[in-house]
């Protein structure tokens, strides 16, 4: 099977460009997460950490 797929893209013209633009959205996508990641401000972190401990706003039924 992976040999038919290999033969098959290896006739189409223009296919080497799609791992280069895959790989160059990993790491993008991958640099802007760390870049957000050390940015963010502590307060935010602490809120975001802590609401799935938080009762307060939780409903009985």
């Amino acid at each position: 099977m992976l040999k038919f797929v290999k033969n098959y893209m290896d006739s189409m013209d223009g296919i080497e460009i799609y791992p280069i633009i895959s790989l160059l959205i990993f790491f993008i996508f991958f640099v802007a997460l760390f870049f957000w990641v050390v940015t963010a401000k502590k307060d935010y972190i602490n809120t975001v950490s802590n609401l799935p401990l938080d009762n307060q706003n939780d409903t009985e039924l």
